[in-house]
């Protein structure tokens, strides 16, 4: 594909998102953060503002579709046009300015937070994390046909009335999906510690984890492992307990006896993991009340 070619390709998608997606913002076009669902809004600025140090709670995945954005990051400025698909990081300090389209036009984005880590997702690798420099983020992500289409069927389906909360959460993961494998989206799977080591464990509960296995596995010593997740106010051995459970209580709600349960959730004991579970759950796998 030649440069001319895919300079068109890239501009025809953009339009794509802004066309599909503006209609979604205040009809009278009011200044201001307009709530359309579930960690979604949009922001509407008619004047030029820029905010200055701010640090976000949780990252978040933003689209523009009016005027300009533009981001400044350490020494870095990035500078998003209406199209543009771009993921702002968590807890990091950075100067935003929104810059609306002309004097008598206004400044629109669409925004969607990720609070939590994505269940299901794997988590960034320790190289994955400590690659990033925050002068080195790219914060704009590249467009295609299933990525773009995926967006707009996401922002619908969180914004609709209709639909429930199992379809959403449904959409949102084919949005994560795709953004996994970018550099650009990185933000959105950054876990802290305690939930590495909870979807690592998670990702094979009837596996014999040890705090030294998993400390290797990330990369660590088992005593900083347990220092850090100290600090963190947890410990190994809760995180261990909770996500086996966890696997139990899926298994039990998905009709397997509770022997079973047990097994897939890593007990070699039915009766230390029916303990185990009326200390956590207040009833026993079978679903008696203590």
């Amino acid at each position: 594909m030649n440069i001319h070619s895919k300079s068109s390709d890239d501009a025809h998608l953009r339009s794509t998102l802004v066309e599909n997606l503006r209609p979604m913002m205040a009809p009278d076009g009011t200044a201001g953060r307009y709530a359309h669902g579930h960690q979604l809004f949009s922001y509407c600025s008619l004047d030029r503002e820029r905010l200055k140090a701010i640090e976000l709670p949780w990252p978040l995945i933003g689209i523009m579709l009016r005027g300009r954005k533009e981001v400044w990051l350490g020494d870095t400025t990035h500078f998003f046009e209406p199209g543009t698909v771009f993921v702002l990081p968590a807890r990091v300090p950075m100067d935003v300015v929104n810059i609306p389209a002309g004097p008598t036009s206004s400044y629109e984005s669409l925004l969607l937070e990720v609070p939590a880590f994505p269940a299901g997702m794997a988590p960034l690798t320790r190289g994955e994390k400590t690659s990033i420099r925050d002068g080195d983020r790219q914060l704009s992500v590249p467009l295609d046909p299933d990525l773009v289409h995926t967006l707009i069927h996401a922002a619908t389906a969180i914004a609709s009335e209709a639909l429930g909360e199992a379809v959403k959460a449904v959409r949102l993961m084919e949005v994560l999906t795709l953004l996994r494998p970018i550099p650009a989206a990185r933000p959105l799977f950054e876990a802290s510690l305690p939930e590495e080591v909870a979807w690592l464990i998670g990702s094979a509960p009837s596996e014999a984890w040890t705090v030294e296995r998993v400390a290797d596995r990330l990369g660590l010593g088992a005593s900083t492992l347990r220092r850090r997740l100290a600090a963190k106010g947890t410990t190994f051995r809760s995180l261990l307990r909770t996500e086996r459970l966890r696997t139990g209580q899926t298994a039990l709600a998905a009709g397997a006896s509770s022997v079973a349960a047990a097994e897939a959730a890593g007990y070699a004991s039915r009766s230390h993991f029916a303990r185990r579970y009326r200390e956590s759950f207040g009833q026993s796998p079978s679903g008696r009340r203590s």
